[in-house]
């Protein structure tokens, strides 16, 4: 019975890629745009795709059209080939702005723009290309059942923005150029103000703030100390129960100590 089963099985597979190769030599595009769809409904979305691009320019300007557009551009979506469905998808809003697909076509575009959005730790040119493109839909359709995800993509993308920002500050501190440390993290808290790494931007402010001061020279020693000591206050006021807490009180008493020599030698 099972040999049966795997016989049948195998017949029908090899029916269904004879009519799929016959299809793909065939001049009949109308055999052409069924089998495909037929074929994207079963999920074989490369098939589809290779039959529709062979049909595309035969219908333009045909009422077909716009169905074969967006299988076509949902097609390459399916395949994850997100350069060309983003492609595809705006093409299909642009030339079918009263479909009722349009909505989705537009979201659908700047989804795919999201998908090519690298980890942070790469260059971020096309997580900020997929913020506009997400904000763009957002402003033409306001009120889209897509509008919670597209904030929630947003979000996700921005987040992306706000770490590599963090990490570059955080790099200069470990090769030891506290000024670049410093003036990188003001600009992070300046560009992100409601960021969840606030608190972290702020403590590794702090720490450079710090190890300048303690690393230099006479001269110059004291007016640093000076600072890093309100930017420990100003932490600390901010974050009262702060997890780094001990660390900010640990360099507070440090820069104290440190400034207790100055005051001695003003009163000489």
């Amino acid at each position: 019975m099972k040999k049966f089963i795997y016989i049948l099985l195998l017949l029908v597979t090899l029916s269904s890629c004879s009519e799929y190769q016959k299809a793909l030599k065939s001049e009949d595009i109308a055999t052409k745009f069924k089998l495909g769809e037929d074929l994207y409904n079963e999920g074989k979305f490369e098939k589809a795709n290779k039959l529709f691009a062979q049909i595309v320019p035969n219908y333009r300007g045909k009422p077909q059209a716009e169905k074969l557009m967006y299988l076509y551009s949902q097609s390459f979506y399916k395949m994850k080939d997100y350069y060309v469905a983003g492609y595809q998808f705006e093409r299909f809003a642009s030339s079918y702005p009263k479909s009722e697909k349009a909505e989705e076509a537009s979201f659908l575009a700047a989804k795919s723009s999201y998908m090519l959005s690298p980890v942070y730790s790469k260059d971020q040119k096309e997580t900020s290309q997929a913020i506009e493109k997400l904000q763009e839909f957002i402003n033409v359709y306001p009120e889209s059942e897509y509008l919670p995800e597209a904030n929630k993509l947003i979000k996700e993308l921005v987040y992306k923005l706000e770490k590599k920002a963090f990490e570059i500050a955080k790099q200069y501190d470990k090769i030891s150029d506290y000024e670049a440390s410093i003036k990188s993290f003001d600009n992070f808290v300046f560009d992100f103000p409601g960021s969840t790494l606030r608190e972290d931007a702020l403590f590794y402010k702090l720490d450079a703030s710090f190890k300048l001061a303690i690393n230099s020279v006479k001269y110059k020693q004291e007016t640093r100390l000076k600072n890093a000591k309100s930017v420990a206050e100003t932490f600390n006021k901010s974050y009262a129960d702060s997890k780094y807490k001990e660390q900010v009180n640990d360099m507070l008493e440090k820069i104290e100590e440190q400034l207790k020599n100055y005051s001695t030698k003003a009163n000489i």
